[in-house]
């Protein structure tokens, strides 16, 4: 799976070629990547680009080499870090077994992240072939600068921080073989590799999809396989990924670990068609736009003219929905007119004769909720037995929030609305709170801070089942994490959006809801990344405050359940 870099010429300058008979040399180019560490916390390679030099030690917990290596390592990360190397073990093991790598980093004594390889992937493209070793990875240019003993690690830290080219890039090492299971052959395109990505990515990737280009061929797929590797080695597709390791989520947008060793293996053997069929371009779509077939009724927008510069006000609109008679709802979807310029909705919903403020829920479940707009949601239908009261003549007022692109447009957005028969009534309702934090208790995030942290709690006050979480942040949102604190003093965390991208703000909703007892208390923590690192940030010099438009920041963790006793709140 990995090209290699000839060294022979260097090794044996050294004096150490008879010493490396059939050595495998340090990778060529890799390309960026990111993995989670063993707490869960992403990290991407070039976040660091900042840096010379990253420096990897091969962690496994049965190693010997690992363990007789690690105080050294620590030594010399003291030495280097304020340099410009940073440090990291690695561990390529593939056994997804976070919890005994945190209680042997424990062991160890030292505070290193030891970032998680579960599809050993990124390990075998590093070159990786012994616990113990120490690779050294460029941030920027994506290449194995040296890989080998921790002694020869150090020199070729002291060349690269000299500017120099390092001079032995490989030395031998005695750990455990790190050994990686071979493919009997190339991926087929028609069996293995259409399939996943007809499953994962097509319904984005076709035509008139709101993904860039169409997956509806192997010519297509081909020419783009480069960024398909590329975007499965950062994660930074499929969107909206979370911690695999934490919870079971209907929308978690991981793909397997054995599918992206598939996908890597037959890009990197040119993407090749093993035989006539074509799965891809076989796929049919929907003609209508609409998630769950034609709406029961379609709320239309009044058409908003959004100027081609400047910084918008926040527009409210009240629009009537013109029903003959009282119904229950059990889904919706809003389509924005031009999404290019449509930041985000919040609504309000009043009943007939009712006015209230705010946008942020009414403490009515009987009361219908209808989707607002944001970026990278999914269109939702209520489970089974569930919903919520549309009365006729209700309004739905809604906030809207627009920027510009330097095009003039007009956004004429509609709301889908799908009713359950009429006459029926659905048994159960759907209940939530927000995890907020609102400019009265908002700290504000410093200049140049990479992960700056802040929490929110609420109580769930009666046995329920937690259905969904929903994070919002604005550009600097780093990771949001949820936590529920039991009545019996136990923890537990409930999920990790550990690379939230404000993009793709997915309401991530649980396979099998989650029970949780009354008097629980449930924790948001979300970081935010106020540095020059994050390409995102519109001012990393500059103290943020809570604010509405996108360069200030906003803190929301809502969360969705359902009373074990429907017998109200």
């Amino acid at each position: 799976m990995k090209s290699n870099l000839c060294v022979a010429a260097a090794v044996a300058a050294a004096g150490l070629a008879s010493a490396l008979p059939g050595a495998v040399f340090a990778a060529d180019r890799v390309g960026d990547f990111s993995l989670l560490d063993q707490d869960g916390y992403h990290h991407s390679m070039s976040w660091y680009d900042d840096h010379k030099t990253i420096a990897l030690l091969v962690q496994a917990n049965d190693s010997a080499a690992t363990a007789a290596a690690v105080a050294d390592f620590a030594q010399l990360k003291a030495s280097y870090e304020d340099a410009g190397v940073e440090f990291f073990m690695i561990n390529p093991m593939g056994k997804r077994n976070r919890t005994a790598v945190q209680a042997k980093l424990a062991e160890y004594g030292v505070d290193i992240p030891v970032l998680m390889d579960d599809a050993r992937v990124i390990s075998e493209e590093l070159g990786i072939e012994r616990t113990g070793e120490v690779v050294l990875f460029s941030p920027s240019s994506f290449e194995v600068e040296y890989r080998g003993s921790l002694e020869g690690a150090q020199a070729a830290i002291d060349e690269i921080l000299a500017g120099e080219a390092v001079s032995v890039a490989m030395t031998e090492t005695t750990g455990a073989m790190v050994s990686y299971e071979q493919m009997a052959s190339v991926p087929s395109y028609s069996q293995d590799i259409a399939p996943i990505l007809a499953e994962n990515c097509a319904s984005c990737h076709r035509e008139g999809g709101i993904a860039p280009f169409a997956m509806d061929s192997h010519t297509m797929v081909k020419g783009w396989s480069p960024m398909i590797r590329e975007v499965l080695m950062t994660k930074r597709m499929p969107p909206g990924q979370i911690d695999g390791h934490i919870g079971e989520f209907i929308n978690d947008m991981l793909i397997e670990d054995q599918e992206v060793r598939n996908i890597i293996a037959w890009v990197e053997a040119g993407a090749p068609k093993d035989d006539a069929n074509d799965p891809l371009a076989e796929l049919t779509w929907p003609e209508t736009k609409w998630a769950f077939g034609q709406p029961d009724y379609i709320i239309k927008v009044p058409a908003q003219s959004v100027p081609a510069t400047g910084t918008l006000d926040y527009r409210d609109v009240a629009v009537t929905i013109d029903i003959p008679e009282d119904r229950w709802l059990r889904g919706s979807q809003y389509i924005a007119g031009d999404r290019t310029v449509l930041h985000h909705t919040i609504n309000r919903l009043d009943f007939p004769g009712e006015t209230r403020g705010g946008f942020l829920g009414s403490g009515n479940p009987d009361k219908a909720s209808i989707s607002a707009y944001i970026p990278g949601a999914t269109p939702r239908m209520m489970p089974p037995n569930t919903g919520g009261l549309l009365k006729a003549g209700s309004v739905l007022n809604l906030n809207l929030h627009y920027t510009t692109t330097g095009r003039e447009t007009v956004d004429e957005s509609e709301i889908g609305l799908w009713f359950y028969p009429e006459g029926e009534i659905p048994e159960e309702r759907m209940s939530g709170q927000c995890a907020c934090i609102f400019p009265n208790t908002w700290t504000t995030i410093p200049a140049n801070d990479p992960a700056f942290e802040q929490t929110a709690s609420i109580m769930i006050k009666k046995d329920a089942k937690i259905q969904s979480f929903l994070p919002h942040m604005h550009f600097r949102g780093k990771y949001m994490r949820f936590y529920a604190d039991y009545p019996d003093g136990t923890q537990e965390e409930l999920i990790n959006i550990a690379q939230y991208n404000y993009a793709w703000q997915l309401s991530y909703t649980y396979e099998e809801p989650k029970f949780v007892p009354a008097g629980t208390k449930i924790t948001a923590v979300g970081a935010f990344d106020n540095s020059a690192q994050n390409p995102a940030n519109p001012d990393p010099e500059r103290d943020v405050p809570w604010g509405q438009q996108s360069w200030d920041e906003m803190f929301f963790g809502a969360v969705n359940w359902k009373y074990i006793d429907q017998g109200g709140d």
